[in-house]
């Protein structure tokens, strides 16, 4: 299967595996990477030394290719992109932040960049950063969202119409399906995140995984926009931050609500009650904890049935 994001990544098939917090660690990644996808470790909810002994592990753990996520307003930025070079990581996602601060810098490094954006508005500054691609995420998504709250279906091919470089689909992509219809909208490959949560190799605490599986359609909610919007599991917290949004509070009221840690307790620690539970509205199509490889072989498998199908009608 190979097109423009399998020759980028030197990769089997067009399928990334998102760069979540408290669920990415080198045991996911790898996963992915081995089973012909792009692995992702998500050095967002990692300390620079953490992230350099997770990218070490991923290289022990697959000869195959894999990246790094890199969520740009991480106070120490200077030490993760030096970490990222002195380990000679080849990719890097960045996202949550102006691509034209760390673009060059990477490249000149011989590091393949890509950038995560949630209009066409976004997706031209990074084209004009000079990014190798973008990854353009619907507010179906899961964790922090773009503002826009544009659906990943809609999102797609109006950021194809205006830009040339290639394009990951994201937001709401959980099967073969959904693969196939993002690629017809004009995607070159998808990213998926919470499908890969409920994975074996997921650094998610159990308790989150089963969750994800037990979510229904409607169990998921867009919130917290005066911070930083984050789509959340229904849940003891969510359920706080509605009553308090019930006095019209200030934004200093949300972010003393919000604190510190909340999503390292929920996602990392299982503390269902008080813990952030990020994940995507697809979390209702998803009913199973499986081997990452046999994630990735289901969906590929669909894509390609469907395909088949489509091909003789």
């Amino acid at each position: 299967m190979q097109n423009k994001i399998t020759q980028l990544f030197k990769i089997q098939y067009p399928l990334i595996q998102a760069g979540m917090v408290w669920n990415s660690g080198y045991k996911l990644a790898s996963a992915v990477s081995n089973a012909g996808g792009l692995g992702l470790i998500g050095a967002g909810s990692m300390h620079p030394e953490v992230l350099r002994e997770h990218i070490k592990k991923c290289k022990k753990a697959t000869d195959k290719p894999f990246g790094v996520n890199v969520p740009m307003l991480y106070p120490e930025i200077q030490k993760i992109m030096d970490i990222l070079v002195e380990e000679q990581v080849k990719i890097v996602f960045t996202s949550a932040g102006n691509p034209k601060t760390w673009t060059s810098f990477l490249q000149s490094k011989g590091i393949t960049v890509v950038h995560v954006v949630s209009s066409v508005k976004f997706a031209l500054k990074a084209q004009a950063a000079g990014v190798d691609a973008v990854v353009s995420e619907g507010f179906e998504a899961g964790g922090h969202n773009g503002r826009e709250e544009t659906t990943t279906f809609t999102l797609i091919p109006m950021v194809k119409e205006k830009i040339s470089i290639p394009l990951i689909a994201a937001g709401g992509i959980a099967t073969g399906r959904g693969m196939l219809a993002a690629m017809v909208l004009g995607a070159d490959g998808v990213q998926i995140g919470s499908r890969f949560v409920a994975s074996l190799e997921s650094s998610a605490h159990q308790k989150f995984k089963q969750s994800v599986v037990d979510a229904k359609d409607g169990d998921t909610q867009l919130t917290l926009k005066e911070l930083t919007p984050v789509r959340l599991l229904k849940g003891s917290f969510y359920n706080e931050v509605k009553s308090l949004y019930q006095t019209n509070p200030t934004k200093e009221q949300l972010q003393e609500l919000l604190g510190r840690g909340r999503a390292k307790k929920g996602m990392f620690e299982g503390d269902l009650e008080n813990g952030e539970l990020e994940i995507g509205q697809i979390a209702g199509l998803i009913h199973e904890i499986k081997p990452a490889a046999e994630i990735v072989k289901e969906i590929i498998s669909e894509y390609e049935m469907v395909r088949g199908l489509i091909k003789k009608e």
